[in-house]
């Protein structure tokens, strides 16, 4: 695949993702958990469930932002063995059974650079990945991976958070695309949820601030907590949830995966019929 036709087609993906008229429904697991083999099956029970955008997570030692559950899948999959060409072949083969579904892959910088940004951002593309999340590359140091990743027709999707301020969201939001993930809560994954008004307001300041859509995580478990926040932002992110299914089934998740995601996407479907 080349650049052009990866740009024309990964961001079609993501744009198709967050223009359904209800909230997109993003699911996030770790390449490799448990390990390389049972992975596509369980992208498939997430496609199966109704998800609109898949985050596959990369595993790193030193996930910094992650809480318990995501942590432990990371040394699962690093114990089985799991490396980036792994993940970069998970990624096209699933690009070859889901043409359509949008495929981000989020983790740290160390795994991405380590071969160099030009690399990465190639190989990424040519496996049909839609955007890339890095937890550790600030704004301000987009040229560490960022150009190589739009000359690839990659989309760099930004965080914000909390504790971004007015002064540094035009920073944060400046060469984002694809979508902007709000991290609701100061803290881990997993661990907590954010108070419903604070969601709200958060959103309504991005939303006066950007145009990309406004996709929220961080603690968000049941489909009722969905719901809520899917009345009021462009997408939902849910991962700790479905990596502790992923946990407790191992290489037999995909269906009580599926189930899961099945009642967070029926919980999104009418969302904006609700009041918030």
């Amino acid at each position: 695949m080349t650049a052009g036709l990866a740009e024309g087609v990964g961001r079609t993906r993501l744009a198709a993702a967050f223009a359904k008229g209800r909230p997109a429904l993003v699911c996030f697991i770790t390449a490799g958990d448990p390990d390389v083999t049972a992975t596509p099956a369980i992208l498939d029970a997430l496609v199966a469930g109704g998800a609109d955008v898949i985050e596959l997570g990369m595993p790193f030692t030193d996930p910094m932002a992650d809480g318990p559950a995501i942590q432990a899948a990371n040394i699962r999959s690093l114990s089985a063995g799991t490396t980036t060409p792994d993940i970069l072949r998970i990624a096209a083969d699933f690009r070859a059974r889901h043409p359509d579904v949008p495929l981000v892959l989020m983790g740290y910088a160390n795994p991405m650079l380590r071969r160099g940004a030009a690399w990465f951002a190639q190989e990424a593309g040519r496996a049909g990945v839609d955007g890339i999340i890095c937890v550790d590359i600030p704004p301000e140091e987009d040229d560490a991976l960022g150009p190589a990743l739009r000359e690839a027709g990659i989309d760099p999707i930004r965080l914000a958070t909390p504790t971004t301020d007015a002064a540094r969201l035009g920073e944060v939001l400046s060469k984002a695309s694809g979508f902007i993930y709000y991290v609701s809560v100061a803290g881990i994954t997993g661990k907590q949820q954010a108070m419903q008004s604070s969601i709200e307001e958060a959103v309504a300041r991005l939303k006066a601030a950007t145009e990309l859509p406004i996709a929220v995580g961080f603690g968000v478990r049941t489909p009722e907590q969905a719901r809520g926040i899917g009345a009021v932002a462009d997408g939902v992110v849910v991962g700790s949830a479905i990596v502790e299914i992923v946990a407790r089934h191992g290489a037999a998740a995909a269906a009580p995966v599926t189930a899961y995601v099945q009642s967070l996407s029926a919980a999104l479907a009418d969302a904006r019929k609700q009041p918030a």
